[in-house]
């Protein structure tokens, strides 16, 4: 970054030295050809008044390698002219300079001189006999100037560009020494350089992600392990019973009257197994974004009367009352998830009900929500384990969830299944005397 950051205020600078030597050489060229006009000018009145004193004698005796002189009559022929033989030029009638002196009394052009083959600015002037003099000298050009200063300007040169590549060093690092400098564990403590505290701002906000990732992940790895002790630990019951029962009948050492009990016992166990896989892939599928259920309008009234059909005959075993109440409200869900919601709900009322209990389900239309209440006078929750009963295989009363066949899987399905459709759960519990379990789901 420094290398790079140097190669640019390096070329800047040495383009900018270029770009200022360039117009300071074509302003003094302007500024040279003005001078010259106007010394030519001053030049050509004193040759003039050399003339209209002393004739052809003061050209003679002036030094031709000063400035080439001409003298010209009002025909255009050149009586005199200090470079060239005025025998053999041509008629000089048709120069601009000339005409325009010999029209205002003084005219002035630049051209390349087919004599003298280089470009030259012409000065003349009108006397008094009506004949010219015209004077000329060789043009300041950009390259004579340039040629004139070459040496001075390649010291300049060198030494601007080397201050610049100096400056563009000392520089760079500058700008990035406060970069290499961040404290990348803690970019906050320190604010001296208003211009990077974007970028500090976002290392602190990325050092915040990855210590939530981190402790994200290792949560994460604790509840995969938990997960694996508890599903191993609820199935090696069922897996246990069913084989003592079968090696017994193996070995032959159950009475036939025993056969209808053991057979039961067989029959319940393999059901619970069969519950326990069903709950931990319907959970799996919850958690899981790939090939997710489309949503669709759901009448949640009509799912919990489905819900509440279903679980009739196990409330009337329970000695359990179950009563469904409220209105029909549409939702935009899944309704299987749905369905899955309330019968868990409810299924969870039923097992830790008492004798005589009851359970009342209710759906309410609130004007931007559904609400489902499921209420019972069951065994009740400890408010200390109200923030655990959503955890998988969690169970307040393990003992009772053995008598009545509990996996610990259902509320945890019942909280994922809400997460998906953005909706809300909470509890509310006495012990010994019901809970009430109430979830909220968007309409939209």
């Amino acid at each position: 970054m420094t290398k790079r950051i140097f190669a640019s205020i390096g070329t800047v600078a040495i383009l900018v030295f270029l770009a200022s030597l360039i117009l300071i050489l074509t302003v003094l060229q302007g500024y040279y050809s003005n001078v010259q006009k106007e010394q030519m000018k001053l030049q050509t009145s004193l040759v003039a008044e050399g003339v209209e004193l002393s004739g052809i004698e003061y050209l003679k005796q002036l030094a031709p390698e000063e400035h080439r002189i001409t003298w010209i009559s009002p025909d255009g022929k050149v009586l005199y002219d200090t470079v060239n033989d005025e025998t053999g030029m041509e008629n000089h009638m048709d120069r601009e300079e000339v005409k325009e002196a010999f029209a205002d009394g003084y005219g002035e052009s630049s051209r390349m001189s087919s004599t003298m083959t280089r470009k030259l600015f012409y000065s003349a002037k009108k006397l008094n006999d009506g004949t010219v003099i015209r004077v000329a000298d060789a043009r300041y050009s950009i390259w004579l100037l340039l040629f004139g200063i070459l040496q001075p300007l390649l010291l300049v040169s060198v030494f601007a560009i080397l201050i610049s590549l100096f400056l563009a060093h000392r520089l760079s690092k500058r700008i990035v020494d406060p970069i290499n400098q961040l404290d990348l564990d803690h970019p906050l403590e320190t604010n001296d350089y208003p211009e990077i505290y974007p970028l500090q701002k976002r290392l602190a906000k990325q050092q915040e992600q990855i210590a939530k990732d981190k402790e994200k992940l290792e949560s994460m790895s604790i509840m995969r392990r938990d997960f694996t002790a508890n599903v191993s630990h609820e199935l090696k019951t069922p897996i246990q019973t069913i084989s003592g029962y079968a090696e017994l009948m193996q070995n032959g050492m159950v009475e036939s009257e025993d056969l209808p009990r053991v057979a039961d016992r067989l029959y319940s166990e393999s059901r619970r197994m069969s519950q326990l896989v069903e709950d931990i892939l319907e959970l799996s599928q919850l958690e899981s974004e790939v090939d997710a259920p489309s949503k669709e309008a759901v009448d949640v009234y009509a799912a919990a009367q489905n819900a509440v059909e279903s679980l009739a005959f196990q409330a009337e075993q329970s000695d359990v009352t179950l009563e469904l109440t409220g209105d029909h409200v549409e939702i935009i869900g899944v309704p299987e998830q749905i369905y899955t919601i309330l019968y868990n709900l409810c299924d969870n009322a039923i097992r830790y009900n008492r004798p005589g209990g009851s359970v009342t389900v209710r759906v309410a239309n609130e004007p931007v929500e559904a609400v489902i209440e499921v209420t019972d006078t069951g065994i009740g929750i400890p408010e200390e384990d109200y923030d655990r009963i959503f955890e998988r295989f969690y169970q307040v009363d393990k003992s009772h969830s053995r008598e009545v066949g509990g996996t610990g899987l259902g509320l945890s399905i019942v909280k994922h299944a809400v997460g998906t459709h953005n909706g809300t759960i909470r509890v509310e519990s006495v012990e010994n005397a019901g809970s009430t379990f109430t979830v909220t789901l968007p309409k939209a």
